[in-house]
């Protein structure tokens, strides 16, 4: 018989030598204890019955997307501008669950960060990396990465580099619109909308690239698809083997065409939306938005619309839609067995908050979308809530915490990091 090993708390392998948590029994079946020790009041989030949560780490600064290898160790992607504060590295040492090694690497600011086989992928605002994994899934050249995409365009706006890759070798990038909606002037009331919006040529979608290609520009890849105006969260379905990402929808409808649209419906419009993508397809951007109200893709004001006239014909539909101005700024489909049922192959989406609604923002949290056959089969509902550590929040300078990236550990449990405090929380579930 080959022994069974027992992990009873434990969240790394060397944690697992150095508490003597092995036990032996039966086949090579892994069982994982999913107890850890949680934070007093699950770390400040409201969280259904049976879920727990902790602070893994704090302090790490605006810690964006993160990654979690096999053996529990995470890393974090720091938007930080100084020397050495790109990428943290967290291991937890005597299984608590809390991070008591951190190290930081890297001298770039930016957001993405992804592990895929034996490698490490980051991106910075222009340029995306690969970091060669040891057989311990650390980083073996810190200061020596592979720059396998380069020179994409960065305007300060919109200007995060978000990441995904498939199963046959290509990674995907965000490349965001430097625009609200193309105008002539941009974010000016009553300006109109640049004819053959050429914004659309290099950014404001999605571009695929070889995973395994050294020092790739713009004519290396492939537009995969166009006419979405950011995207910071997606994630490669693997059950239904397709690329899904969540739009950070317009802003300004009433400020700048208010003969148009009330206040009301600048607060509600238009719907944060979630795209199942093909090779080629296209969002609409800039000449339409999705009215989450009236479930209709409308032509943009900027382009002859006024609340009423519908468009994009051509354009592709969403496959979910959520309310307006939140900003999703992850997409996680999570494939762990420790969560109850419902939740296999569901989509988490990390709200990171709205700034621009009147009386009162939202977001702000971690929601639920129930799948089934790689496409949604419920109304989403929130998960994870109070990150903000306020009711009735008027401005995102008020919130304590604002969710930004997530992952899943080797358990099944999920990660998720906030770009305020630097915290980084590990949500688990124990039923009890």
């Amino acid at each position: 018989m080959k022994a069974k090993l027992i992990l009873l708390g434990c969240w790394s392998v060397m944690a697992l030598v150095s508490n003597s948590c092995l036990a032996t029994n039966g086949d090579s079946t892994v069982i994982r204890h999913h107890s850890p020790v949680t934070d007093p009041g699950n770390a400040g989030l409201k969280l259904p019955a049976g879920f727990k949560a902790l602070k893994v780490a704090e302090n790490l600064g605006e810690a964006r997307h993160v990654a979690v290898t096999p053996l529990g160790d995470v890393y974090v992607k720091v938007q930080s501008s100084k020397p050495g504060k790109a990428i943290t590295f967290l291991h937890d040492n005597n299984g608590d669950g809390k991070a008591d090694v951190v190290k930081s690497f890297g001298t770039y600011r930016g957001t993405g960060i992804i592990i895929k086989g034996n490698y490490l992928y980051a991106s910075s605002d222009e340029d995306v990396y690969r970091y060669k994994l040891n057989d311990k899934y650390q980083v073996i050249n810190p200061d020596q990465p592979e720059k396998i995409i380069t020179g994409l365009i960065n305007r300060h706006q919109h200007e995060s580099k978000s990441l995904a890759l498939d199963n046959d070798g290509n990674i995907y990038v965000n490349i965001g619109a430097f625009s609200n909606s193309c105008q002539v002037q941009d974010r000016a009331k009553g300006s109109k909308g640049i004819e053959g919006c050429p914004i659309l040529d290099s950014a404001a979608g999605i571009w695929q690239f070889k995973a395994d290609k050294l020092n790739q520009a713009y004519g290396d890849g492939v537009k995969y698809a166009t006419g979405l105006r950011n995207v910071v969260g997606l994630d490669w379905n693997t059950q239904q083997n397709q690329l899904f990402v969540m739009q950070h929808g317009r802003d300004g409808l009433f400020d700048m065409f208010p003969e148009y649209y009330t206040l009301e419906q600048g607060n509600e419009l238009p719907a944060e939306c979630m795209y199942a993508l093909k090779k080629g397809d296209n969002a609409g951007w800039p000449y339409i938005y999705y009215d989450g109200l009236q479930k209709k893709k409308m032509l943009a004001p900027e382009y002859g619309g006024d609340g009423k006239k519908t468009g994009g014909e051509n354009a592709i539909d969403p496959v979910a839609a959520f309310p307006a101005h939140m900003a999703p700024n992850g997409l996680l489909f999570y494939t762990g067995s420790q969560f109850p049922a419902k939740y296999k192959n569901g989509a988490f989406i990390a709200f990171h908050g709205s700034w621009n609604r009147q009386k009162g923002q939202k977001g702000y949290c971690v929601v639920f979308v129930p799948f089934k056959d790689g496409k949604p089969s419920g109304d989403w509902e929130v998960f994870a809530d109070n990150f903000a550590g306020i009711t009735n929040i008027q401005s995102p300078g008020q919130a304590q915490h604002r969710p930004c990236g997530l992952a899943q550990g080797p358990d099944g449990s999920l990660y998720v990091t906030d770009d305020v405090k630097g915290t980084v929380y590990k949500i688990t579930y124990s039923g009890k």
